[in-house]
């Protein structure tokens, strides 16, 4: 009889090889979405993932129990577009009742989220996140290629109805695009308690075209807002985090920058990523991926064998990207990796 480490809690904290603690898992569990943002995907000739390549959720499941056996506590629930994949409720329900995750998360574009939002809470989903670029129409339509901002909304204030809390908004700001709307924005935190984070342009992915012309860094949109209002740091609680937070004077919700563009934060990276088709990946910047589905489906395999990949996979985690490529073609766009 195998033994089923996946079914324990674990106090463990797993290091990489630069002495950093691992203990976040973003899970992509489709490559599908249902908007076609440029700087995410090409407008037409996308190559999916076939389905009998894409995990199933049983298969998610185990990957999760045996991450948080090796010191994952944290985990976030990413696409392509999550929302789009049937069953999902029920997966994140089987999620929360992981005995270990302390933090579980959902990132969505938001389009169907007002018709899910009570299932997902119920479920025992309380953080989301929720990707909105532009609160204007005709700009919205111009970066996802969709004409569904009022649908995304609609989805954020039933999220903030049903009780969400955390909501972080999470816009990508472009040069000539949207960076006109960096104090609007921020000006949603002066009477709602949501996170509005500022995220750089990226060059991701083969079907990203990054052009740096388009790049619009985080010092750039504070010094915006800064002209609009005083920013108050705000110290961190969690060292690993990407974004550097400030708040308004009387706001009632926080301004964060996620800088990985101008202001590497590798040296504090914990996370590792797990595609839609079982691969494990250590870096958002490197192909290097490491292969679990084999493994997965191979009937000699125990959740040992499992574990021992993990574990390796943490192990290979580069010291930082800036020693990658970075704007290379990559052979992945990002809707294929997980956000």
């Amino acid at each position: 009889m195998t033994k089923n480490i996946g079914s324990e809690t674990s106090e463990k904290k797993i290091k990489d090889s630069y002495e950093r603690r691992i203990n976040y898992l973003r899970v992509s569990i489709t490559d599908r979405c249902n908007l076609r943002c440029f700087y995410c995907m090409p407008e037409k000739g996308i190559s999916q993932i076939p389905h009998k390549d894409i995990l199933r959720y049983e298969e998610i499941l185990r990957i999760i129990r045996i991450a948080v056996a090796n010191g994952i506590d944290k985990v976030r629930i990413t696409g392509g577009e999550p929302l789009v994949r049937k069953g999902v409720v029920d997966f994140i329900k089987d999620v929360s009742s992981i005995k270990g995750i302390k933090d579980l998360s959902l990132t969505t574009n938001g389009v169907l989220l007002e018709d899910m939002a009570k299932d997902l809470y119920d479920a025992g989903l309380k953080r989301i996140n929720i990707s909105i670029d532009s609160m204007r129409e005709e700009t919205y339509k111009k970066i996802t290629r969709q004409n569904y901002l009022k649908k995304v909304i609609d989805g954020l204030k039933k999220a903030y109805e049903v009780g969400f809390a955390p909501i972080k908004i999470n816009a990508v700001i472009v040069r000539d695009l949207n960076d006109d709307e960096v104090v609007d924005f921020a000006k949603i935190t002066e009477a709602y308690p949501f996170s509005v984070r500022f995220i750089e342009y990226m060059s991701i992915g083969s079907g990203n075209n990054w052009e740096e012309k388009l790049f619009v860094s985080s010092e750039e949109i504070k010094d915006k807002i800064g002209k609009y209002s005083k920013l108050i740091p705000i110290p961190k609680t969690e060292i690993s985090s990407p974004a550097t937070n400030f708040k308004m004077e009387g706001a009632k919700g926080s301004i964060g920058f996620i800088s990985p563009m101008s202001r590497h934060f590798c040296e504090l990276c914990n996370r590792l990523r797990l595609t839609a088709d079982g691969k494990i990946r250590s870096c958002l910047f490197s192909d290097v991926e490491i292969d679990l589905k084999d493994s997965l489906r191979s009937d000699e395999n125990d959740d040992s064998e499992i574990s021992k990949i993990i574990r390796q996979a943490i192990l290979k985690k580069p010291e930082g990207h800036e020693k990658l490529n970075e704007h290379g073609d990559k052979k992945r766009s990002m809707y294929s990796i997980g956000g």
